[in-house]
């Protein structure tokens, strides 16, 4: 039976389980009335935490410019007061609405604008994605969602309105997919940068 080599020498019977450090995603909901913005700190497989939560709102009869700067200025307060290791950002899918669809990518590229200014990695997370990692169907509609938020977070009440529950489902989701994942793949990185080069014995091949 396989152990782990402990400092003393010793095998332990089972393996140490590896903890992740905690993470602090900032999800956005991006759309140009309504942009949902939430942070939610924690690991898999433990509680979350949440950090903040709140939506941007724009009048529809203001210049788009106007509107978008209003959007940039509130994600740039929340990247300073917050710090967030990361943004998970809904990605954009085809809708019969094309002007919907084209406010969504305008605020959605905001978003990751502010980000990569700042060298902050963004990820992007479909809806199906989102749903799937938070209720556990990819078809659960918005109240499945909100609901689920309000219980993984263990609030007092539903976040209002939905765009607000769905920025803290992005965090969540990628607390748990891509938290771990990236977490995973940096500590594979930091261990074979510390691992001794291999030597290759002469004269041992046939």
């Amino acid at each position: 039976m396989f152990g782990v080599r402990s400092d003393a020498g010793d095998f332990a019977g089972e393996a140490v389980p590896v903890r992740l450090p905690e993470l602090r995603v900032m999800g956005v909901d991006p759309g140009l009335t309504r942009c949902g913005l939430g942070a939610v700190q924690g690991r898999p497989g433990a509680p979350l935490t949440l950090v903040d939560v709140g939506v941007v709102r724009t009048a529809a009869d203001d210049d788009i410019g106007v509107r978008l700067v209003a959007i940039e200025a509130e994600i740039e307060r929340w990247l300073d007061q917050h710090k967030p290791d990361v943004l998970a950002v809904e990605r954009v899918f085809a809708q019969h609405n094309l002007r919907t669809v084209m406010g969504t990518a305008q605020a959605s590229a905001v978003a990751i604008t502010c980000a990569a200014r700042r060298g902050l990695p963004v990820a992007l997370h479909t809806p199906s994605e989102v749903k799937a990692a938070v209720t556990g169907s990819g078809t659960a509609d918005k109240k499945q969602v909100g609901l689920m938020v309000t219980r993984l977070l263990r609030l007092a009440e539903m976040p209002k309105p939905a765009d607000a529950a769905d920025a803290l489902a992005l965090a969540i989701c990628h607390v748990w997919r891509g938290g771990l994942t990236n977490r995973m793949a940096d500590a594979i990185a930091k261990a074979r940068a510390s691992a001794p080069p291999s030597r290759i014995r002469r004269g041992s091949a046939s």
